[in-house]
């Protein structure tokens, strides 16, 4: 992309002035100047504690420079210095004032002949960038930075190329390419603005041309049941392993996990685009994802949600290249606050994990597989701008994985629930939990029991899940009345080799109750590609999609 001040670039409502674009950002101890001279654009930098008397001297000379290159070894008279100025409200700005100050927003610099007016920290985008890989039916918004400036403040045009050249497709920040647009090339047109002024326009194109997809998608027939939202007094809750871009990358992955997936169906590109399209289409006011890679949180799905009215927040793992990201709907919650730990650094230094940890210590070889484990615990407390009596604690995870760990993950989900606890009773005087994941934990076994039942016996048989030399047998409880609100479907995570329900989103039973479940896509929709991920999904997991309710 273009930045602001470089380049050939047009300028909503331009006058026939030309302009200089000062950026001053108070701290930092240089100002640049941009402007073109003797049709070449320079960028000058200077100190803004430097006298405005040296900086126009500067511009002189790069005046002069530019007419000595153009002279090509010719003997001629010198010229005289062009006479360069800064002038304010019809006055001339001293030339002892310091830079930071002198350069007024509507100053005139007058260099021989040529006038430029002045503006300070006008809004520019610092980057400007469209997802690599566009699919009929996906939306598209640009991750962006900016300053000086609002996304909201200011104009997206959506061009696509056709047989006479560019054309306009559409407008706003987010861009759904239809039919008409498959196999062309789109564009993004953007003028950064501030309510007041506007800024140098950007542009941005995707690598390829807009490709057609799957056809049909694995989510359809659950977005036709999502198209409106869940309505006052109610909330849709997402919970979503989205398949980590490092995990799906790997040898491993395309060798050994998903050998029926085609390679280019596993690249984040593509990936990504499915994931805009379900997303979008399921109208969430609270989204759980797990497995997300930051970079995703960033630039693949974080823009797009934020302007759908959702606020994210992300959690990474200790260790790793992904983590948790929770999202909400701006429109139907605020935060009140966040209470992430991870896990095991919580269970090793917060008090109220002590005596957890010290029955724990009796068994050292399961003590020092829980410890080296990464997981966290993402929490969020939201208040509903309906009714701002009615809070909520939302929590997401994702558990150790491995089938022979159910003894890791029950000590796991033991520190979760204690730290529950702590903030929906403690913290804000017994407000509801609803806690989404992936708890690589199928219904018959301990960790299951335990968050259903309350309880989990010192015998139970996942404390021996890997062996007599790892076994740590403890009685635990909790304080809630936990059911899983999208029951116990036969999977949530088929891969070839394995399926099997992994992932819950339980809620408070005394104050939350279930309004209605989105079900699942058919055994023979997952299966039509064989497995997941496929051509028409882009994880190995299904979303978990329910409206829930208080009572």
């Amino acid at each position: 992309m273009d930045r602001a001040g470089e380049g050939s670039m047009d300028r909503a409502g331009e006058g026939s002035m030309d302009r200089a674009v000062v950026r001053a950002v108070p701290g930092e101890p240089k100002l640049s100047i941009s402007l073109e001279l003797g049709g070449t654009r320079r960028n000058l930098q200077r100190e803004q504690s430097e006298p405005l008397g040296r900086a126009l001297a500067r511009i002189a000379a790069s005046v002069a420079k530019g007419r000595d290159k153009g002279k090509k070894g010719r003997k001629e008279p010198r010229e005289e210095p062009v006479p360069v100025s800064l002038t304010y409200l019809g006055r001339e700005v001293p030339e002892g004032e310091p830079n930071g100050s002198a350069w007024r927003e509507g100053s005139v610099l007058q260099v021989g002949a040529a006038q430029y007016l002045v503006e300070r920290n006008p809004p520019a985008f610092l980057h400007l960038e469209l997802p690599r890989v566009v699919l009929v039916g996906a939306p598209l918004c640009p991750r962006l930075c900016m300053e000086f400036g609002r996304p909201d403040l200011s104009r997206f045009e959506w061009l696509r190329q056709g047989e006479r050249g560019w054309e306009g497709a559409g407008t706003g920040r987010l861009y759904t390419p239809g039919e008409a647009e498959l196999g062309l090339r789109l564009k993004l047109r953007a003028v950064p603005g501030d309510g007041t002024r506007w800024g140098c326009a950007a542009e941005a194109e995707p690598e390829g041309c807009v490709e057609a997809g799957p056809g049909r998608y694995l989510s359809d027939g659950r977005i036709v049941l999502t198209r409106e939202g869940a309505g006052p007094g109610r909330f849709r809750t997402v919970s979503y392993n989205i398949l980590a871009e490092v995990y799906a990358r790997t040898e491993l992955s395309r060798e050994v996990l998903y050998p029926y997936c085609p390679a280019w169906a596993l690249q984040g590109g593509y990936r990504h685009s499915l994931l805009r399209r379900e997303l979008s289409g399921y109208r969430a006011d609270i989204l759980c994802l797990q497995e997300a890679d930051r970079e995703v949180f960033e630039a693949a799905l974080g823009p797009l949600l934020e302007q759908l009215g959702m606020e994210g927040r992300y959690r990474g793992k200790e260790r790793q290249q992904e983590g948790l990201a929770t999202f909400y709907s701006r429109d139907r919650f605020r935060l009140l606050g966040q209470h992430d730990i991870s896990l095991a650094g919580a269970l090793l230094g917060e008090p109220r994990h002590s005596e957890l940890l010290g029955r724990l210590s009796r068994y050292p070889g399961a003590r020092e597989r829980v410890l080296k484990r990464s997981s966290a615990l993402q929490v969020l407390v939201l208040e509903s701008i309906e009714e701002p009596s009615r809070r909520i604690c939302v929590a997401n995870t994702h558990l150790y994985f491995h089938p022979k760990g159910g003894h890791i993950r029950l000590v796991q989900m033991a520190v979760a629930l204690a730290h529950l606890g702590h903030v929906a009773n403690e913290l804000y005087g017994g407000i509801p939990v609803v806690f989404c994941g992936d708890f690589n934990s199928l219904p018959n076994t301990g960790l299951h029991r335990f968050v259903q039942g309350g309880a989990i016996a010192e015998d139970d048989e996942d404390w021996t899940s890997n062996g007599e030399e790892e076994r740590c047998n403890m009685a635990l409880t909790h304080p809630f009345s936990l059911a899983s609100a999208c029951g116990e479907p036969a999977y949530t995570n088929y891969i070839g080799e394995f399926h099997g329900c992994l992932d819950y989103i339980f809620i408070d039973s005394r104050q939350l109750a279930l309004e209605q479940i989105i079900p699942l896509p058919s055994h023979e929709e997952v299966t039509q590609y064989r497995a997941l991920p496929s051509v028409a999904h882009p994880s190995d997991h299904l979303a978990l999609v329910c409206d829930l309710k208080w009572t």
